[in-house]
């Protein structure tokens, strides 16, 4: 895997965070400052919708590196024709309340095909939470085997937490930090946790078994792009403060 070395860097000392603008935003002044955002806050690199434009907006604003994000394999090569410095399957969370549901069937369908059109750019792929804890370790697993090089959890969507403030914030992240505990132990490719995860969590992330973490609705809803960077920097600050135990 030809890594960004910035990324490899940050996946081997287990503090990787990534700001995520949203896999159905492509309103470009949003993205940009997003992006803006996560540079100026210390995010390690950036998730973006899978359009060329994006890509070439976000080029221009910062020096981070470029995820971009689809369902669609074919929308990936004129992203990375663009620039853009690894593609990744989903995250999914946007279209569960459309009623739709990716099974292990279908993500590992779409790797395969991807990897076709795509032999050589680093491929994130994103484990659906709605599936059971075991069968997400069995589907990372057989995604790695087909040239996943970084496997993604997700789960904040399908947590209801029932308490407010600390508890809450630790409820609502729960299942994306065993999904990330589970996998993280079969795999040997980098971990990303990512979906409902705060400053309060990304630690647990990390202590899960993760060596990064996602973080979009928790910045990219943010009505202002002083409030994203101090949100960024929250979370950068979060993760340097944890104390890495190689598992």
């Amino acid at each position: 895997m030809n890594l960004h070395p910035t990324l490899q860097q940050a996946f081997e000392s287990r503090r990787a965070l990534k700001v995520i603008s949203g896999l159905m935003n492509f309103d470009g002044d949003r993205v940009t400052a997003v992006v803006r955002a996560a540079e100026q806050g210390g995010a390690t690199f950036v998730d973006i919708a899978a359009h060329s434009d994006l890509v070439h907006r976000a080029k221009q604003v910062s020096q981070l590196p470029v995820c971009v994000s689809a369902v669609d394999p074919e929308r990936f090569f004129p992203c990375v024709q663009a620039g853009a410095d690894l593609i990744e399957i989903g995250n999914f969370d946007a279209f569960y309340a459309q009623g739709r549901r990716f099974e292990a069937e279908e993500v590992l369908a779409l790797t395969k095909e991807t990897r076709s059109l795509l032999s050589h750019i680093p491929l994130s792929v994103t484990v659906p939470h709605i599936l059971p804890l075991d069968q997400q370790v069995q589907l990372a697993e057989a995604l790695v085997q087909a040239g996943a090089n970084i496997i993604q959890t997700e789960g904040g969507k399908s947590s209801q937490p029932t308490h407010p403030g600390t508890l809450g914030l630790i409820q609502k992240a729960a299942p994306t930090l065993a999904a990330a505990y589970e996998i993280s132990r079969v795999v040997d490719v980098p971990v990303l946790c990512a979906s409902g995860l705060s400053s309060v969590t990304v630690p647990m992330a990390i202590a899960a078994g993760a060596t990064g973490v996602g973080v979009g609705s928790a910045i990219n809803q943010l009505n202002s792009e002083v409030a994203m960077i101090a949100a960024v920097r929250a979370l950068a600050e979060s993760l340097e403060q944890v104390k890495v135990v190689n598992l």
